[in-house]
């Protein structure tokens, strides 16, 4: 599905180191591996323990979990939208994302120079969102010179895209994001065919000190009033004690330092987890003696739609899908069980796939 999560944020706020431990995640499992596609881009596995469930039980030849693509994306500074530092670069490269990881420092270190020489997490993001809000007005104006053009000759269309566009740009000349403005179904589409920065989905992620990484700190409470109103999930992590994490060699110290820090796992499996939510996506199961698998699909999927991740052909033949609940295949313990249990589904082409399914598709080409 190819959905990509951009990791943005200042100079120096941990954003690399970050995606470095993300792209070690595979000493997390050998079943949740990591590729490079270039230097800034990775495709992370998606940490779920039903996977591991679902391997017990059936036990399969081989395992494969879905994934996620993270880009780390320049370190953006004061002017970008304007082409300032890496601007021209940043500003590229988060239009190619579907969704924003925002980290932001929430640590005191005086051997790690702040680029604007004071920790202050809320300023940090009002910078960035300042220098998004700034090139999505600049691509908006745009848009309304283009449409006002159009609507001289009545076209219909064209109004409604202007109406939209014009309460985006007042709603931007406000200091607000794109995303704060509530919009309906039919609106949301015109919307994204805009193409701005600042309607994708954001998470925050506050990076913390070791003292910090279990309940935060005062930083990370700032973070939190300051974006109250955003719909916004709110993530703290230690990108410094994941990558000493990340250094030990066995499982058994890997859970015994998080034990002592009195974490019950990784950061990074929960940042996978929240990036994976936040691009709206969830998860269905095949389940066969040669493989468990699980497979990426937006929510809201219809039966054959999911066929047709699979492949082409399942979802241009479709006739039915058979479903187990994944709870239900736990609770029995097989097909034949859930079958016998009478939890067994018949569904057709108008059936939205529910998160966790098991499915086996007929179709004929």
């Amino acid at each position: 599905m190819a959905l990509k999560c951009g990791i943005v944020g200042l100079p120096n706020v941990g954003k690399s180191t970050l995606f470095n431990c993300l792209s070690n995640a595979k000493a997390q499992s050998a079943n949740y591996p990591f590729c490079t596609i270039e230097p800034n881009v990775g495709t992370i596995s998606v940490p779920d323990k039903r996977l591991e469930k679902l391997e017990q039980l059936a036990r399969p030849q081989k395992v494969i979990p879905t994934t996620i693509e993270i880009v780390d994306i320049a370190g953006l500074v004061k002017g970008a939208s304007k082409g300032e530092g890496l601007g021209n670069q940043f500003l590229a490269n988060i239009k190619e994302t579907d969704a924003i990881i925002h980290v932001l420092r929430c640590f005191d270190d005086g051997n790690v120079v702040h680029v604007d020489g004071s920790v202050d997490p809320v300023r940090d993001k009002e910078i960035i969102d300042t220098e998004l809000q700034l090139k999505d007005l600049e691509t908006i104006e745009k848009r309304i010179n283009s449409l006002t053009r159009v609507i001289k000759s009545g076209d219909k269309d064209a109004l409604k895209e202007h109406e939209l566009a014009t309460k985006i740009k007042t709603t931007l000349e406000e200091g607000k994001s794109v995303r704060t403005i509530d919009f309906d179904n039919e609106d949301l589409k015109i919307v994204k065919s805009f193409q701005l920065i600042t309607s994708k989905p954001v998470l925050y992620l506050c990076n913390v000190d070791e003292a910090s990484v279990k309940d935060g700190n005062t930083y990370v409470e700032a973070v939190k009033e300051a974006v109250k109103n955003e719909d916004a999930e709110v993530l703290i992590i230690g990108a410094a004690i994941e990558a000493d994490i990340m250094e030990l060699e066995t499982y058994d110290e890997r859970q015994l330092f998080l034990g002592e820090l009195g974490l019950e796992e990784v950061g990074v499996n929960r940042l996978i987890r929240s990036a994976y939510k936040l691009l709206n996506l969830e998860t269905f199961f095949t389940v066969g003696e040669k493989e468990v698998r699980a497979w990426t699909i937006k929510r809201g999927t219809t039966a054959p739609q999911a066929a047709g991740v699979i492949h082409t052909d399942f979802e241009k033949g479709f006739i039915r899908a058979e479903v187990i609940s994944y709870e239900d295949f736990v609770k029995y313990g097989s097909e034949a069980a859930v079958k016998e249990a009478g939890k067994f589904r018949i569904e057709g082409k108008e059936y939205m796939v529910q998160d966790g399914d098991i499915m086996h598709f007929r179709f004929n080409v």
